[in-house]
């Protein structure tokens, strides 16, 4: 638990928390736990969740888990949804003190028997040309596709805009 608020911490000092976001009737509450797994192949898609953003915002991001139950690897080539003009997925790290982001135009390698968590700070897909915001509540329609595995819809809930993962990690 610890280790939790101080990464939320980290990314809480980054964000204007006070900036109230709209939630309108007939979304879902922020506590509820994210859609289910989706499968393509031999990959699981969970853990989907996208940060809330500030209205007139142009990116935004979302984070997923995808698990290859197969023998052999995959790849995550590109993500396309209504709600932006493109996606690119990137990778953050720290260079010394300095967190540097970088477009990984080759796509995010699934090795098989093995999960690939994309969370803030990390892997992630930077959705650009926003068409609205991103609003705590609703939930943002995405096509990820794969090399070997094809491609599948998933929707993906919008939590708050300092959300550390998903719905469902954050009531424990």
């Amino acid at each position: 638990m610890i280790l939790r608020f101080i990464a939320f911490a980290a990314t809480a000092a980054l964000i204007p928390l006070a900036i109230p976001l709209p939630v309108t009737a007939g979304t879902i509450p922020a506590a509820t736990p994210m859609v289910s797994p989706a499968t393509v192949g031999n990959l699981e898609i969970s853990g989907t969740f996208a940060r809330a953003t500030l209205p007139g915002a142009r990116s935004g991001g979302a984070y997923i888990t995808i698990t290859n139950k197969g023998t052999s690897p995959d790849t995550l080539v590109s993500a396309k949804s209504p709600a932006a003009g493109s996606i690119s997925l990137h990778s953050s790290t720290m260079e010394g003190s300095v967190m540097k982001m970088s477009a990984l135009p080759h796509g995010i390698d699934i090795p098989p028997g093995q999960t690939v968590i994309m969370a803030p700070n990390g892997l992630h897909m930077m959705f650009e040309h926003l068409k609205t915001p991103f609003v705590q509540g609703k939930t943002v329609p995405v096509t990820l596709t794969f090399a070997k595995a094809g491609s599948v819809e998933i929707e993906i809930p919008v939590l708050g805009i300092a959300a550390a993962g998903p719905a469902h990690a954050m009531e424990m």
